[in-house]
């Protein structure tokens, strides 16, 4: 007889282990929403090729306006997809873009909308059924006199896609797959990103095929070679942990640190800056109970800056121990603990793919961090401080005038 599709699952290798293992750590949803995001991604950029003359449409009506400004927004983890994604939309539609979660849109949305000016609102949700998600797209709608809606979600069902205040607007919605079931956002953000990427670059599509199948390679790498050290370093007595990184991968770095303080349950206090940043301060967070995750560019330019605030740390306070991700065996290579080189040809991914897969490792660590605490990834909040979907916040009614 024939086996189920629930039984490949439990017999499928996720990290060297049966899923069935992992299922009764209570972990086995994130372990394979984590291990299947290569081939996500995969799903996702056919999905793109497919829907590219729809979009390309909407996206011609909404560029007719010179004078354009686009918002990209989201709430958590969705609200870093903007961050990534800022300059990329800005330098590949010519509009000026700015990122703003939509916790920010609610409490002030004086500050950022503007009456007079046409606005594309980019909307990330992995569920769409977070208030301030819809709250922020009514906002929208009653501050500016031209306003479209591009959402880019996980679920079809989602409060967002099913509103009726998204008009006009386009709605993407990603494979099914892609709407995780465990507490923290792996796939979904990883996927939600790539998608919001290609978008912005919807003109050039078939030139960043190249670029697609390079990060691939570089998401399987990370998964089948590096998650056994991360396993072994997870388990380290580390109580908190800081992630660095520079232009699109300090959205990365923002990301990193959400998930591993999500999946251990706020018990490894995590931070995360750029590394120009790290040394106006903030440097002296490093204990010798910290680990430090080194998210390198491969802008030769910018690793200069890089390197120097690595050695800075070598001579100083260097913490439980060091990893560096990167794309080439660069020369900040030589003062971390672990190395992750996810290539040896002379190629370059371009930084925000790069920003995609260097997400990979805090998804590990915090996976096996998570147990090594005894809690279960799939639900590690004990008291149910974090949820899948936030509750309890009320949307109140703006009083303030509308924007000149």
């Amino acid at each position: 007889m024939a086996s189920s599709h629930a039984d490949q699952i439990e017999e499928q290798l996720i990290f060297g282990r049966p899923g069935k293992e992992w299922q009764e750590l209570r972990g086995g949803l994130t372990a394979r929403e984590i291990h299947q995001q290569p081939q996500l991604w995969e799903n996702t950029w056919q999905l793109v090729q497919s829907r590219r003359d729809s979009i390309q449409q909407f996206l011609n009506g909404v560029f007719r306006h010179p004078d354009l400004e686009i918002i990209l927004t989201g709430a958590g983890s969705s609200a870093f997809i903007g961050v990534i994604l800022e300059g990329a939309f800005q330098q590949h539609t010519g509009r000026k873009t700015s990122a703003y979660a939509t916790t920010d849109l609610l409490t002030h949305p004086q500050l950022h909308f503007r009456k007079n000016k046409p606005v594309l609102l980019v909307s990330f949700a992995r569920s769409g059924n977070s208030p301030e998600s819809e709250a922020a797209v009514q906002l929208a709608n009653r501050y500016c006199d031209t306003v479209y809606h591009l959402i880019i979600t996980c679920s079809a069902s989602g409060q967002l896609v099913q509103s009726q205040h998204i008009h006009p607007g386009y709605v993407f919605l990603l494979p099914a797959e892609s709407n995780d079931q465990g507490l923290a956002m792996t796939g979904s953000f990883t996927s939600m990103l790539l998608a919001g990427l290609l978008i912005a670059r919807i003109r050039e599509l078939d030139r960043l095929q190249p670029q697609l199948e390079r990060l691939v390679r570089y998401g399987r790498k990370i998964l089948d070679n590096y998650s056994h050290s991360l396993q072994h370093i997870a388990g380290m007595p580390f109580d908190r942990t800081v992630f660095l990184g520079s232009g699109p991968l300090y959205g990365a770095a923002m990301e990193s640190h959400l998930k591993v303080q999500e999946l251990t349950d706020g018990k490894t206090i995590c931070k995360y800056d750029s590394f120009l940043s790290f040394r106006h301060g903030p440097k002296v967070v490093i204990t010798p109970s910290t680990l430090l995750v080194y998210l390198c560019s491969n802008d030769p330019y910018v690793a200069q800056y890089e390197l120097d605030l690595v050695k800075s740390i070598h001579v100083g306070e260097r913490g439980m121990h060091r990893i560096a991700v990167s794309e080439n065996d660069n020369d900040c290579m030589q003062f971390s603990d672990t190395r992750l080189v996810l290539n040896n040809d002379a190629e370059r991914l371009e930084e925000a793919f790069l920003a995609i897969c260097h997400v990979l490792p805090a998804q590990l660590i915090g996976f096996f961090k998570s147990l090594s605490l005894g809690l279960h990834p799939d639900s590690p909040s004990l008291n149910g401080t974090i949820t899948r979907v936030v509750q309890g916040v009320t949307i109140y009614n703006w009083p303030g005038p509308q924007t000149d």
